[in-house]
């Protein structure tokens, strides 16, 4: 099974060792759920740096583009609660890409997620998606790996909310490879190797890539509410 509907919510930052218990408990057991409520969210999953560091994933799977511009997620990012308030300020480095989903091969969550960002070369964004698609499609049979993905950023005309002004604005990745797997050094040999620079190099993409290498740490589905 690929990724849950068509557009995707995909964010990088760092929490601080001192926060990082409270980030995880607010995180958790509020934000995800409320994000979870929100028509058109189907899944969220928080990802934590393989080697102990500050990084943090986080991946929210949603029905389609449409969704990161509806009134009710509008809503919430310009009414955070009194606790999303007080956390929003530790969120350093925010990388915020609001996404299409162009491919998706495979599915399920494994325990590990290799995050590459991206940029093609100008002219050149055909050429990579079609070199993409072709490495993605094979890469969920390899041992080690469960699904492969690959998103591009395409923010709504939406004005800057209270969140963000909050954070003191985010960035934005432009494209964006997700591999997940249950065995992480065989995402270490993709990152290497498969998707490493030469590659993508060689396939369109500009010189400035950015990978990591994460951890599961939580998964929450819109249907886990219900229940």
């Amino acid at each position: 099974m690929p990724l849950l509907g068509s557009a995707a919510l995909a964010m990088w930052w760092d929490i601080a060792p001192s926060i990082r218990t409270e980030f995880e408990d607010w995180h958790s057991h509020e934000h995800f759920p409320e994000r979870m409520s929100i028509p058109g969210f189907r899944r969220g999953s928080r990802w934590a740096d393989r080697k102990g560091g500050e990084g943090f994933f986080v991946l929210y799977e949603l029905d389609d583009h449409a969704t990161l511009a509806s009134p009710v997620y509008v809503s919430r990012l310009n009414d955070p609660t009194p606790w999303s308030t007080r956390m929003m300020p530790h969120h350093r480095n925010m990388v915020r890409s609001q996404c299409r989903v162009l491919e998706s091969f495979g599915g399920g969550i494994g325990r590990c997620m290799l995050t590459i960002r991206l940029s093609p070369v100008p002219s050149r964004d055909e050429a990579l998606r079609e070199a993409l698609r072709e490495a993605l499609r094979e890469l969920p049979r390899h041992p080690g790996v469960t699904g492969c993905h690959l998103l591009r950023n395409e923010a709504p005309k939406v004005a800057e909310t209270t969140e963000q002004r909050i954070r003191g604005g985010d960035a934005a990745a432009d494209w964006m490879i997700l591999v997940s797997g249950y065995d992480a050094d065989a995402l270490e040999r993709i990152e290497a190797i498969g998707l490493g620079p030469e590659a993508l190099t060689a396939s369109g993409a500009q010189g400035n890539r950015v990978s990591s290498i994460y951890r599961l740490s939580y998964s929450l589905a819109a249907h886990d509410l219900a229940a």
